[in-house]
């Protein structure tokens, strides 16, 4: 049976070798190449959960979008028996106008609601502004410490 050998650490501990007649260069370039192929290793495990993550994300936009689309078909054919309903007691042209002017009202309450809450969107990161203006000062403070 054939077992894998882990890599050669910086330490040296994975072989069991003595270390005391390394030098500190090489320590150091062994430690260098060790952090630089965790960074590799991290960076390619990260790219692969974006990667999950996205696809579960992307098909939950599509069931909300296709959830919007049978919402839009509820309202459109509900508003048709509406319209259907009360031509029974009036004219048809007077009540597809009912109709359209319920939804004419609808839209605008909603239209106003939206305006009001976009202008209360502010597009400039208050606190992140403050923090990044505030880090120079603390990294002063830090060295001084």
């Amino acid at each position: 049976m054939v077992t894998a050998q882990p890599p050669e650490s910086a330490a040296g501990l994975a072989t069991g070798r003595d270390i005391g007649d390394i030098s500190a260069g090489e320590l150091v370039s062994r430690v260098t190449q060790d952090l630089s192929t965790l960074m590799r290793q991290e960076l390619e495990l990260a790219k692969v959960e974006l990667k999950q993550e996205a696809t579960q994300a992307g098909k939950a936009a599509g069931m909300f979008g296709g959830a919007g689309f049978a919402g839009y078909m509820v309202l459109l054919f509900a508003s048709i028996a509406l319209w259907w309903g009360l031509s029974n007691v009036m004219d048809q042209g007077w009540a597809a106008l009912i109709v359209a002017a319920v939804w004419a009202v609808i839209g605008a309450v909603l239209f106003v609601l939206g305006r009001d809450r976009a202008r209360r969107v502010n597009p400039k990161p208050e606190r992140t502004v403050e923090t990044v203006r505030e880090l120079p000062d603390t990294l002063k403070g830090a060295r001084r410490g």
